[in-house]
């Protein structure tokens, strides 16, 4: 049977996106892009639009949905500033290795290069923050181009395309031949002798500790982790990115490691013989001074992208592959560890140095408890940037892969609503909770409108304490308490905007409000904000001062003490 057909370029595209499966996009019509708008509308019924306030909205929902169902997710910008603001999106998607295909359309190919009316050179301006990008110039070259940009986002560590496409090109025509979508390949470079190498580095520690990072819930590799942690009897920390694969409620689980992380975990990892890297970059804000980080371990480090072994800090193993790959094939050739003195002495550090908070006022880490307590441990959380995503990570009890939606390479204020909606849209079945701060609400606030419009049920948490909280806690401890430009004591009345957004509102102040004020929320059909207010001088602990080893973390309790 021929599968070929004479196609526009906006046909072909429609056309490879379902090739690719893709049921949702994300995006913001001009004039550039009408064309393609105009067949979106043809196939309405197979592939829905969302049609979000702002371009930005449209990436970073396209990045929530991605991260929630581990989908290539899609979003859509005309020329000119319609594709420039899309820049934070992506780079937002290149920094935490989220696969996403982003699609522009410019201008006509004969106007390029000449100061055309929304002409912007987007895959130059995307160059660094994507993983590859693309101008089609061709309509002969469409189809295998937008098959290409799938094929990079979602392989080997994922990350975002973008591929931009002349107007004319969405216009022309040319023969179209449908294909299947291939099999998406997680290319491995260890051999035996490498396996058999980390095997005997793991049988021959006594103090080993797990230090789990984001590639671990990308690779699925959730199951594996946590036979590998009760084999070797090793404990268990990981990192903002990595939440969800080990279970926080499992004795060997210590928290999370760096500069809010646990004392138990950075005291244990700067104690432990041989730190085991599964998936993780060795971020500045997971080891602080690098010369300081577990000096007195062997490192073995695991990753499929072969450019961060070695980054950051130096291993002493670099493994090249799939997680899930690698830890399937070294398990067998482990020992099983029964030595209980290390575990014994985890054990009293996280005995000594329990997370916690007061109890008699409205807490961010109240509202999380009661939150995951209402939920089951069990919903889609995304954040903004701040404390309280810092909260959040502490007090929240994360149990499955994509989870926990957040910006953890690039720090983007404003990404938690649009990555709530994706989210949301993904996984239907699912409770999505976005929290993020009064600062953070201001940066993409008209997303709401976005929830209201599709009447989206997602629960949008201010934690509001009228100061850009983070920023502020540093000028707090190492500023001499110059509160320059952190201050947002103004009119805004966030209940009041949520409402003429078309969505429900709610203010909580006291406690004895919290529980009652969640059952509402989560009980409601559409998009639900409530307006927490908390004391400004709430902080983040345990914090790791700038400069200082991560064993150095101090918390309320030692700033007492001083």
């Amino acid at each position: 049977m021929d599968s070929s057909k004479y196609l526009t370029g906006s046909e072909i595209i429609i056309e490879v996106l379902k090739e690719e499966g893709v049921d949702t996009v994300f995006g913001y019509p001009g004039g550039a892009i009408l064309n393609v708008y105009d067949e979106l509308y043809r196939h309405s019924n197979e592939i829905r639009h969302i049609l979000t306030s702002h371009e930005q909205g449209a990436s970073h929902a396209a990045d929530g949905y991605a991260r929630a169902t581990g989908r290539v997710g899609v979003c859509m910008a005309t020329s000119g500033p319609g594709s420039t603001n899309l820049v934070t999106g992506i780079a937002t998607a290149q920094m935490d290795s989220v696969p996403m295909v982003a699609i522009t359309c410019n201008v006509n190919l004969p106007l390029l290069g000449k100061d055309t009316f929304q002409e912007v050179d987007i895959a130059g301006v995307t160059m660094p923050i994507t993983k590859h990008g693309y101008i089609v110039k061709d309509i002969n070259i469409l189809a295998d181009t937008l098959r290409k940009a799938f094929k990079i986002a979602a392989s080997g560590r994922p990350g975002p395309v973008i591929v931009d496409i002349t107007k004319d090109v969405t216009a022309n025509k040319c023969i179209f031949e449908s294909r299947e979508r291939p099999e998406i390949e997680r290319k491995n470079r260890f051999d035996d002798e490498t396996l058999e190498e980390m095997a005997s580095l793991i049988n021959s520690s006594e103090k080993p500790f797990l230090y789990v990072g984001g590639g671990a819930s990308i690779s699925g590799a959730s199951n594996e982790v946590r036979e590998l942690a009760h084999k070797i009897n090793a404990p268990v920390c990981d990192t903002l990115m990595g939440k969800g694969v080990f279970d926080p409620n499992d004795p060997l689980y210590t928290g999370m490691i760096g500069m809010h992380g646990t004392k138990a975990t950075n005291i244990g990892v700067s104690e432990c013989d041989l730190l085991i890297a599964l998936g993780a970059r060795f971020s500045d804000r997971c080891v602080s001074n690098a010369k300081k980080f577990a000096s007195n371990a062997k490192i073995i480090h695991v990753d499929i992208d072969d450019a961060e072994i070695n980054k950051n800090i130096r291993a002493d193993l670099g493994v090249v592959g799939d997680l899930k790959t690698v830890l399937s094939k070294v398990l067998p050739l482990l020992s099983e560890k029964q030595d209980e003195d290390w575990i014994k002495h985890i054990q009293e550090l996280k005995a000594a140095h329990p997370m916690v908070y007061e109890k008699d006022r409205l807490t961010c880490p109240a509202i999380i408890e009661a939150v995951d307590a209402l939920t089951g441990s069990d919903a889609i959380i995304t954040t903004d940037v701040g404390q309280h995503q810092m909260w959040t990570a502490q007090f929240y009890r994360f149990k499955h892969e994509r989870q926990l939606l957040t910006s953890g390479g690039l720090g983007t204020m404003g990404y938690g609503l649009g990555a709530a909606i994706g989210a949301k849209i993904g996984c239907p079945e699912k409770t999505v909770i976005n929290i993020g701060g009064d600062g953070c609400f201001r940066m993409n606030m008209n997303e709401l409108a976005t929830a209201s419009r599709y009447d989206i049920h997602i629960i949008d948490i201010i934690i509001d304490n009228r100061v850009l909280g983070m920023v502020r806690q540093w000028q707090t401890f190492f500023y001499g308490k110059r509160y320059s430009q952190t201050v947002l004591q103004d009119k805004v009345d966030y209940c009041k905007v949520a409402e003429g957004l078309g969505c429900k509102a709610y203010r909580l102040e006291k406690m004895d409000d919290l529980e009652d004020c969640l059952k509402k929320a989560l009980s409601e059909k559409g998009p639900v904000l409530i307006d927490c207010i908390i004391d400004p001088d709430a902080a983040v602990y345990p914090m790791v001062p700038p400069g200082g080893a991560i064993s150095d973390a101090f918390d309320a309790s030692d700033i007492r003490a001083e």
